[in-house]
């Protein structure tokens, strides 16, 4: 059974960035858990490898029935991680990263206990600020609000196993990566 990891942050603590690196690492043998949504499909996304693109309806039902490891409502939009598709990998060996909200995480941590959770944050929201700022794709209120968000998200980290500093990427990715093969060894010691 490969291990479950739940990888959440701050909007700009490059939590994405660093996912995308640990992905790319053979030896790690990670997949991306792709996550349904209610939103409409932007340009350049496909279903079933960006997002599973589903109405209201096809949401709600999958609510109903319990298919949804977590799932939340933001910004009138739901967002959900599908049960089925990581256990499915998770069987087959694979490490499935789960990128999500501190609320999605503590769901998942109550469902798999023994999920490995990981907090990455900057170590000041000034750091985080300049980061929002440099993407050039937010409006002050929405930097604002992230900002705000951030701090909420912070008073949480204690609530996560790690918590990883993210000031030097290629650190942060190092310190990750070592998080996630030292419960590699652990599980294959507890399997034989």
């Amino acid at each position: 059974m490969g291990p479950l990891l739940i990888i959440s942050g701050p909007s700009g603590s490059g939590k994405s960035t660093i996912v995308s690196r640990l992905i790319a690492m053979p030896e790690l043998r990670l997949r991306q858990s792709i996550s349904a949504t209610t939103r409409p499909r932007r340009d350049g996304e496909r279903d079933g490898e960006h997002y599973f693109f589903l109405t209201d309806e096809e949401f709600r039902s999958m609510i109903e029935r319990g298919e949804f490891l977590e799932w939340a409502e933001v910004h009138g939009r739901k967002y959900g991680t599908i049960r089925r598709l990581v256990d499915e990998w998770r069987r087959e060996g694979w490490g499935v990263v789960l990128v999500i909200d501190v609320q999605g995480a503590e769901a998942v941590r109550r469902a798999y206990p023994e999920a490995v959770s990981i907090f990455v944050k900057t170590s000041s929201l000034e750091i985080l600020e300049q980061r929002l700022r440099q993407r050039q794709s937010e409006s002050e209120e929405s930097i604002q609000r992230r900002l705000a968000n951030a701090r909420g998200e912070l008073a949480r980290a204690s609530e996560f196993t790690y918590q990883v500093v993210n000031d030097d990427l290629d650190r942060a990715v190092a310190e990750i990566r070592s998080i996630i093969l030292d419960h590699k060894r652990e599980d294959s010691k507890h399997a034989g």
